[in-house]
Parts: C-alpha cells; structure tokens; sequence
C-alpha cells in the first residue's frame, strides 16, 4: 500500500467519527457511576460497541488497553487497501478500502453483535444466524466500523507520544496546569512551587510551577515514579474530601467515606451507604472536571440510576455537564508507567 493511499484512507475515515444515529446524550442506566462512557480516556483507551439485533443498532462506550494491530495487506482486493487484524482474527471481510480480520464468536444472544476494542474488531451471533446475514451486517455498519478502528489507531498513537519519561525536567499534568519535576535532594519528599521566573498566571503550553522532588540526579526512573505518585495521591484524596465537603451540602446528602480508586475502567462509584471511590488520577484535571465527577457520585446518594431525575441532580450543582464530560472522554492523560 502506497504512503499517499494510506493517508487517503486515514483521511476520510476520520471524517466519519463522529456519526449520527449512534450514542446518547448520557451514559447508560446503572447502579454504580461514571464508567463506561467516563472512563479514563487517557490511562486505557475507548471500547466501542454495536448490537445489530434484526430490531436496530445501538453505540455504548466502555474501555479497551492494547493498540489496534495494523498490518500492511497480504492481499488486498483494493490497491490503497489497509488491514485490521484482531489477535484472534478467524474471519475477515473487505470493507470499502479496508480489509478487516475480526473475532468471531457464535453465542447465546437474540442479535448480531460488533465490538471495536484496542485489538480490532469482534463480532458476536447466535447460533441460527447464518454467515450471510452477518456479513451482511457488517456491511451495513462499514462506515461505524471502519471510523472506530481509525479512533482506536489515533488513540494508540497519541498514547505512546503522551507516555511519561520519569526524569529531571519531564512535564506532568496537576489540577490542569503544567508542572515540571526537578530532581532536588534537598528536598524532602516532594514540594510544589511556583516556577521562577514567570509572570502570573498560566501561558498556554508553558509550565508555571515545579514539582520539586527530594531524589539525587542519578536516581532511577522507577524511584521519581514512585516519590511522585505517592505524592499526587496525597494531593488527590487532599482536594477529593474539599470537593466533597463543598458539594454534599449542596446537594443534600452526607458522604461517609471517601477511598481513592485505580480502576482502569471507572472515574467513579458510590454506594448507598454513603461511601465515595474517586479514581486517583482525576488530579491531573482542572477543578471544574473534578467537580463534575464528584457531584455526580454524590448525586448518587439521592438517585442510584442515570435517569433524567439524576441528571437534573446533578445540574443543580454543575449546570455545563457535557463541557465536562467531553474533556474526560477527549483529554488524554500521560501513560505512568
């Protein structure tokens, strides 16, 4: 495949991502929050689902890990063609300029079902649906198809570019702002101030403050790890029990315990016994997202649903729900590890 095809290709399957008829306005109805759609966007990437059932097509979000698999056509039936091979590929069908291998699984179920994950493409049938008929449905879907497999490639892409090299001078996201890490073994622990030099507030791209962290320049990249994270776990659980205070109020309801969460899947949970999980890693977003995640768990004391009874809950305390739900789902947080 030539360079100029694939971009081609790139090209105008991008433009499809964002297709009508697919997702909602909120997330689907559950008993515990913010996952699925609200997921750490930037710690595992997107899982995007179809149920073609003989009925009509649906579009949920949840999570996935591993980059989509590209690999140059071995045959392709189209000269500009490119290739999305799942791990476990049994099948594959030409699907305009892409030849995609996707799983296949016959199951218990009343309808056709289309999963895109970081490995490619699934598909899940009953057993007296013939191969036609799913092909058929693949096709019909080409387009949706085609475009999340494109988001799953990007994505992939941009997380390696954002995954964070643990060393003196290295750039890390705090409460929305730029901080940079200067190794400093006269500190003890770590410490955060303002960067010298600079004029107040925040320039666009320019870091501000530094993140001091009392380690010599020979130390190991595992050890700045390390000393910073149990650091931003301080701050997180620090600001997570001020916005809770500031926001049950609010709301009416009364929080009993607050834990922090390494869920790769969850911003966050609440449980009808007043406890709060509140995934750590919401410290590298400005405040007005961390709001968001917290009035909507707390939101959960007085509605445990995603009805539209709880969405006006939690309107009542952050009134621009989706300018915050866009970034958790669009910002793309630095790979830790």
């Amino acid at each position: 495949m030539t360079r100029q095809g694939f971009r081609a290709f790139f090209a105008a399957a991008a433009a499809q991502l964002e297709l009508p008829g697919f997702g909602s306005a909120e997330p689907a109805a559950a008993t515990e929050s913010t996952g699925g759609r609200d997921g750490p966007p930037g710690a595992d990437g997107v899982r995007s689902s179809l149920d073609a059932d003989l009925t009509g097509p649906s579009d949920r979000i949840g999570r996935a890990r591993r980059p989509v698999t590209i690999h140059p056509p071995a045959s392709p039936a189209h000269p500009d063609a490119v290739v999305f091979r799942h791990p476990q590929a049994g099948r594959e069908i030409q699907l305009g300029h892409a030849l995609v291998a996707y799983e296949f699984r016959r199951v218990r179920r009343r309808s056709i079902g289309m999963v895109v994950t970081a490995d490619g493409l699934s598909v899940r049938a009953p057993r007296w649906v013939g191969v036609g008929e799913i092909e058929s449905a693949l096709r019909e879907k080409a387009a949706w198809i085609r475009a999340k497999l494109v988001e799953q490639h990007e994505r992939a892409r941009r997380q390696a570019a954002s995954r964070m090299e643990w060393r003196d001078g290295s750039h890390l996201p705090f409460l929305g702002e730029t901080v940079i890490l200067v190794l400093d073994p006269r500190t003890t622990g770590a410490v955060l101030d303002a960067a010298e030099g600079l004029a107040q507030g925040q320039i666009d791209g320019v870091a501000r403050r530094t993140l001091h962290v009392g380690l010599p320049h020979t130390a190991e990249p595992a050890q700045i790890r390390d000393v910073v994270q149990a650091w931003l776990q301080r701050q997180a659980r620090r600001v997570f029990e001020e916005r809770c205070s500031i926001y049950a109020p609010r709301l009416g309801v009364q929080w009993r315990r607050l834990a922090l969460s390494s869920a790769q899947t969850r911003w966050g949970s609440a449980s009808a016994d007043g406890s709060i999980r509140l995934n750590w890693r919401l410290i590298h977003f400005a405040l007005p997202t961390i709001d968001y995640v917290v009035a909507h768990e707390l939101a959960h004391l007085r509605e445990m649903n995603h009805s539209p009874r709880f969405w006006d809950v939690v309107r009542s305390v952050i009134p621009d729900v989706e300018t915050a739900r866009g970034t958790l789902r669009s910002d793309l947080l630095p790979a830790l590890d």
